[in-house]
């Protein structure tokens, strides 16, 4: 048989797997959203982590900040101070300043406001105490304690007093109160607590 003899084969199409050669303008399509995808894949974490390292950094230099100062902040303490601490500043105290001393066996916080008598009810009743425990000339804030934050309770004022002491680890509270105002009694309180 001689090839002209032989029967002619039709062309076979291409398997359907197979795809068309690529053209310049896909090739360039495809590239750039590789290029986008390793920019997001890389980009992103890398943006975030340089973020958090700061807010981090930022964080910790106001810790030290609050860690290295001597005596009383003209600010109030945070939520969790006062969480932890059970020192529940009313919402329309003034004039208030506090400062924390942190050691492994005793942790203090120093809270001092201005208030009204009906908010000073209400603080003594959330601190689990109540006005009538205040006992008249008395002042329950040791003198170290009070150096501590540049505290007096000078002769001349009405104070009055009282002590709300918890089993451990609740915090225990001396709250001394300058009464000499009644409309505006300045509150004084050292928190205790043993860890």
């Amino acid at each position: 048989m001689t090839p002209s003899d032989r029967p002619a084969v039709p062309r076979q199409s291409p398997p359907p797997d197979e795809k068309p050669p690529e053209t310049r303008q896909h090739m360039i399509r495809r590239r750039w959203i590789t290029a986008v995808i390793i920019v997001l894949l890389i980009g992103v974490p890398a943006g975030y982590l340089a973020i958090s390292a700061e807010q981090s950094r930022t964080s910790g230099r106001d810790k030290e900040s609050e860690a290295s100062a001597r005596g009383l902040q003209k600010d109030w303490p945070s939520k969790t101070q006062r969480r932890i601490y059970e020192v529940p500043v009313p919402t329309d105290a003034a004039d208030v300043a506090y400062y924390e001393t942190n050691s492994w066996k005793v942790s203090k916080l120093y809270v001092q406001f201005t208030t009204n008598a009906a908010a000073l009810a209400e603080f003594m009743k959330e601190s689990g105490t109540s006005t009538a425990a205040l006992k008249p000339g008395d002042v329950t804030i040791g003198p170290e304690d009070a150096r501590r934050v540049g505290w007096t309770f000078p002769a001349g004022h009405d104070w009055a007093a009282t002590t709300h002491a918890q089993k451990d680890p609740l915090p225990t509270q001396n709250i001394t109160v300058d009464e000499t105002d009644p409309d505006k009694p300045v509150v004084f309180v050292v928190s205790t607590a043993t860890p």
